[in-house]
Parts: C-alpha cells; structure tokens; sequence
C-alpha cells in the first residue's frame, strides 16, 4: 500500500529535526556529554541558518520540555507579544482592517531567542557561546543552500530587491544563490560573537542572562527600535508603514515558562501550549473522535478521512471563537476539552460534510467568527510577500516552519517548534543580519474578539509542539512545520500509530490530507468551506467517496502533505526517531 523507511533507533540519544545539518548538530552535542536541552538548542540556531525561508534568529519558538530529573513537563513560551503603539485603533487611523502579512508593522517582540536562553539555563548544562558555536561557524563560513531556499529567493526576488537590506544577505552579488552553494551571514555571526562577549557574570546562569539582555535590553533591541521608528517599508498591502516595535518593547519581556494543557486519550496523555497557540484544538479534536471506532476504519479510507475531517471543523470552529491570549481573555477551556460538551458537539459529526463554521455554545460567552474570510481570497493575487509559505494555501513555495525533537540517555525530552523571522516576511534589520517576526499578522483588529490587537498581548499562534505520556511517563515528542495543517497532520500520525500499529516512520510515510474549511491565521485570513487536500498518492476512488459525501475534496501533489519528525521512548529505555521524506531536508539519527 506505501514503503517507508526504518525508523532510527539508539540507545545514546536520538534527535529528528526539518533538516539534516541541525539534526547531525544535536547528535554532537548528545555525544560530547550535553543533554536534550543543549542538544535541542544548539539544533535549534543552527536551523536559524540551515532554513533562513522557514525562521531566522528574529522569529518565534514554542518548546515543551520533559525534565528526567524533577518528572516534570514545562511550555516555554517563546510567542513574544504586541507592541504598546499596536491597538485597533491605530490600525484603524492607517486605514487597515487586517494586520499586513509582512514588513514591520506585522512584527512583535521576537521570542525564539529568550526561549531558547531560557530552556539552556533552566535545564541545560552547557555555556551559551558552546551551544551556539556550531550555528555561529555556519554563520562565518556558509552553509550549504538546499533547493528551496533558491527558489523561495528566485520567487521573492523582486520583493527582496525593494528590501534593500535583504537583497544584500541573500541576493550576493545581486544574484539568487544556487542549490548547492554556500551562503554565509557574516552580520549574524558578528552579531552573535557579540553575544557572546556579553555572556559574563559568576554563574552559568548569569552568564547566560548576560546575552538575553544584551539581546532584549541592549544593542540588539536598541537596533531594532532605531530601524523600526525610521523607515518606511513595502509590505503586502502595496503601501509603505513603518513599524510599530521599540526597544521598550523588547526589554518588557521574557519569556514565560508556564504549565502544558493536557487530554487523556486511549490510555495516553496529549501535552499542548495554551490558548495562545491553536494547540488545544489539537486536544479537542481527541475528546470529539474518542465516541468513534477509529480502529476498525481503513486509515486510508474515506470513512477516516470523513470523520477526522468533520471533527477538525468543530475544534477549529471552537478555535476561532474562543481563543486568545489568556493574560487577557478568559478561554473556556475546561467546557471546551470536557466529555459533556464534546458528546454534544460529535452529534454535529454526520454521513455528509457541512459547509457552515459551527462553533459551539459556550455558557457566559458569545462566539465570534469570521463570515467574511471566503470573499479575501482575490487579496491573494496581489500584495509583497504575503502572508508565510504554508503549504501552496497562500500561493507561497511550499513548506514552511521547522521542527525539532530530542531525547538523550536520561530520559529528557524537547518537542520544538520554531519559526517566524522568515527571509520573506520582513526587511533584514541593519547590522543584526536578520529579519523579526511578523507574528503580529495572526490578530484581528476590531476589538471584542478573544484574538483581537492588544498591546503586551500574544497573538493566536499555529506553532505547536506536541508531547505525550503513556501511563503518565513520557513517551513521544513530535510536531511539523504546516501553519493551519500542523495541528491536522499530527493527529492523523498519532491516531495511525494508536489505531493502527504504526511506526513513526510508517505513520509519517503513509499519504495524508488537510482541509481548508475555516479562516486561515495568515494574511489575509481567508477560508475555503469544505475544501480537502488528499494527498497524492490516494485512491481515486477515496477521492470520489469523499465528492459523493459533499466535501470540495480534490487530489494535490504525491509526498506534499507534511513535514512530520517525532522521537519516542520505551519502558525499556529504547529510543526511536523517524523524520519526513518529503521535500528531502528532513533527518532522524540516533546513536
């Protein structure tokens, strides 16, 4: 029905990530006595330049993390939040009723490098110039370009040419660098080489704190807020806008290590970020398919499909009304993963697709969705850059995101997923070498709603980390780069395995699918009711069974539907890994 490859095994530590080199870094840092949080660290600003289409030292990263030692889980959220100049109101006064997705006023303080500084110091053992000496030589002298990164350049080069900035990094010479070539970032080098001269103090932990806040408080932020208040930048709305980040922005926040929300599920126990990130919905869907025999379906059937699909539109309905940052918002999460309301919600689930977005009736709260997202679908044509590259949905090259997961010898775990500071979405700052964020895209700007703009407020992310227990111990850390697809290709590997024996590299290799049926996070926002991706290696006859029950299902490419990597654990301290084939960049190894 499909080939696969083997799955890694190991004893000494595994470690799957989007791409070969950061994945090769992580296992040298296993092998030279670091933990998984050295390891996952080092891998993860390595990726910064491994995958500069996909995130850059400016983006975001949301890490979950598993402590051997204490037993513990911990969300280290690195989601940084909205400017204090970012209101309605002031998108308003521009003229704007949707958030760009690119250039500067998208941009919020970006996260990924305190998390990453946080998940060393807290439970890491390694000094900060060791972990990122790997990703700093890379930065010096080049790292070999794959071809996508060529052809996202090749498809924004007139775009990159406006960015003046950026046409320097990654047009040398004026030309799009060629697969197999070597790019170098001598700016981000320079800038991390600073970083490091700023590690000082008595401790490991003061030293690393020295580089937060050289970066948050000192002459990264200081840039940042300089270039931001100064220029005028295109973006996708065809207009110029300065930005609206400072440099107090930046030295306000740190990132915040908080509890995973979590839904038992089949004898196991799913961990997810909160609702700032669309992660729960993940968890909802579980509660909803556990009253269906998932098991005695074909899982490449139209009966899976069909019914995997109908939940998504209900947690995902639920995702748009009720979800935001929940410093600001209440989120009624409780009723949301309860038993009662989704036996209420799965009699929605019938023979034919629904067209509507159905949220649910949450008592004390009034559901807000977007009815007008199927009619921006002509914004897409036009604009800079729009929007991030996920998965052709917004006319983008494909992919996008990356993932990381580790698990060393004694038992510590690291599920990650960075992102954001994409080449694309924003001009490179003068003298860092890289672009922010533009995170800020995922709000909405009329207030009332739980994801509506608000200063110090995290917008409503897709990245999403997943890990889970089994019989409370960990088990497995997995995820995938895919905006709105992250949280639909991670279950459909999960319920596979759990269902259906699979392995992670069987589960990861089989043929997959998304819908498109809400609003999308990313500029400009649009939905597509109805609509399913198979991907293309299905039976055409899975295809009409699911035309013939209403979906607008249609047949995309073979190998397009994900870019999965988990790692797992067994009882008896085994260790397994596997990494997606598609696109040919990601990697599994073990020792």
């Amino acid at each position: 029905m499909f080939t696969t490859r083997p799955e890694i095994a190991g004893t000494f530590g595994v470690v799957a990530t989007t791409h070969w080199i950061a994945s090769q870094v992580g296992m040298a840092v296993l092998e030279r006595g670091g933990n998984a949080f050295d390891a996952a660290v080092a891998a993860g600003f390595t990726l910064q330049l491994a995958e500069p289409h996909l995130n850059g030292p400016g983006g975001d990263a949301p890490i979950i993390v598993h402590d051997a030692r204490a037993g513990t889980q911990h969300v280290v959220c690195g989601q940084g939040v909205a400017p204090d100049a970012a209101t309605p109101q002031r998108f308003a006064a521009l003229g704007l009723d949707l958030v760009p997705g690119t250039g500067l006023l998208p941009a919020v303080v970006p996260g990924a490098f305190d998390a990453w500084c946080t998940v060393l110091r807290n439970w890491g053992s390694w000094e900060f110039p060791e972990v990122i000496s790997y990703a700093l030589g890379y930065a010096r002298n080049g790292i070999h370009i794959v071809p996508r990164i060529s052809a996202t350049i090749a498809n924004l080069q007139p775009l990159l040419e406006e960015w003046k900035t950026s046409a320097d990094v990654f047009l040398p010479g004026g030309a799009v660098p060629g697969p197999g070539t070597l790019l170098a970032r001598p700016a981000v080098a320079d800038t991390w080489e600073r970083l490091c001269r700023e590690a000082v103090g008595a401790t490991r932990e003061a030293r690393i704190d020295g580089a937060r806040n050289a970066f948050y408080r000192g002459f990264v932020a200081e840039a940042i807020g300089r270039y931001y208040a100064e220029t005028d930048v295109l973006d996708c709305t065809d207009r110029y806008h300065r930005g609206l980040l400072t440099a107090d922005d930046m030295a306000r926040w740190a990132a915040p290590v908080e509890a995973p929300v979590g839904v038992e599920y089949q004898g196991h126990t799913l961990l997810k970020c909160g609702p700032w990130t669309q992660g729960p919905a993940f968890l909802q869907l579980l509660a909803l398919l556990d009253g269906f025999d998932l098991a005695a379906m074909d899982p490449l059937g139209p009966d899976f499909v069909h019914t995997v699909v109908e939940c998504l539109k209900l947690a995902f309905a639920d995702r748009e009304a009720y979800y935001g940052d929940p410093d600001f918002v209440t989120v009624p999460l409780g009723t949301l993963l309860s038993r009662d309301y989704n036996d209420a919600r799965r009699r929605l689930v019938g023979e034919q697709a629904s067209l509507e977005l159905r949220p649910g009736q949450v008592p004390g709260f009034e559901p807000q969705v977007d009815r007008t997202a199927q009619q921006r679908a002509g914004l897409l044509t036009g604009g800079a850059g729009a929007g991030e590259p996920t998965v052709g949905r917004l006319g983008a090259i494909g992919g996008d995101t990356c993932h990381i997961d580790v698990i060393d010898r004694w038992g510590n775990m690291v599920s990650a997923t960075p992102s954001g500071g994409w080449l694309q979405s924003s001009p490179v700052v003068p003298g860092l070498g890289f672009p922010l964020t533009t995170r800020g895209q995922m709000f909405w700007t009329y207030p009332g709603h739980p994801n509506s703009v608000q200063p110090r407020k995290r917008p409503r992310s897709t990245l999403s980390p997943s890990m889970m227990l089994r019989g409370g111990k960990p088990w497995m850390s997995f995820g995938t780069p895919g905006g709105e697809q992250q949280d639909q290709w991670q279950p459909i590997m999960l319920l596979r395995m759990l269902h259906h024996g699979l392995t992670i590299q069987q589960a990861i290799d089989m043929p997959s699918f998304h819908t498109e049926h809400w609003p999308s996070s990313f500029w400009p926002r649009v939905a597509r009711p109805g609509k399913v991706v198979l991907e293309g290696r299905y039976d055409p006859a899975v295809l009409a069974a699911l035309i013939a029950r209403g979906h607008l299902a249609e047949m995309g490419d073979p190998w397009n539907e994900g870019r999965l990597s988990a790692a797992r654990i067994e009882a008896d301290g085994q260790l397994f890994a596997g990494a997606n084939p598609r696109g040919m960049q990601g990697y599994a190894v073990g020792r």
